[in-house]
C-alpha cells in the first residue's frame, strides 16, 4: 500500500547515528544521503526517508502517529531497542514484551521524538 514513509528531523546527523544503529540491529543497511539532502533507509521493500521539512519551519513529531518496523524475531526486536536506547532514542510505554496475539513488539521515541515500534510476527 505504502512506497515510503518521510519524517522530519531537526539534526540528520543525529538522526543517522540512531537509525544506521537501529537497521543494523535488524539486519539492515546504513542509511544514504540523496541529492536532494535526504536520508534514505531500504529494508525489506520499505524505505523510510529523513528530511530536514522543507517549509524551513523545525521538525516536530506526529501526535498520535507511530511508525511500525517489521523484525524477523523477538532477538532482532530486542536489539533494535536496545541499539535505539544506546544511540539517542527513548524506551517508551512497555519494556519490550510479548502481546497477547503472539506478537513481539518494542516501542521507541527517535531523537527528534518520532514514535517508532518493531514487531515480530506472532509465534503461535
Amino acid at each position: 500500500m505504502f512506497t515510503h514513509v518521510m519524517i522530519g528531523s531537526n539534526d540528520l546527523d543525529r538522526s543517522r547515528a540512531f537509525y544506521d544503529a537501529t537497521f543494523a540491529a535488524l539486519g539492515g543497511e546504513p542509511g544514504e544521503m540523496d541529492a536532494r539532502g535526504r536520508l534514505i533507509y531500504a529494508h525489506e521493500g520499505g524505505r523510510l526517508m529523513i528530511t530536514k521539512p522543507i517549509d524551513g519551519q523545525p521538525a516536530t513529531a506526529a501526535n498520535g502517529g507511530t511508525i511500525g518496523i517489521a523484525a524477523e524475531s523477538p532477538d532482532r526486536v530486542r536489539a533494535w531497542h536496545e541499539a535505539g536506547a544506546k544511540h539517542g532514542g527513548t524506551a517508551i510505554e512497555s519494556p519490550p514484551a510479548e502481546r497477547p496475539n503472539g506478537s513481539f513488539v518494542a516501542y521507541l521515541r527517535d531523537p527528534d521524538g518520532n514514535k517508532l515500534t518493531a514487531r515480530s510476527k506472532p509465534t503461535r
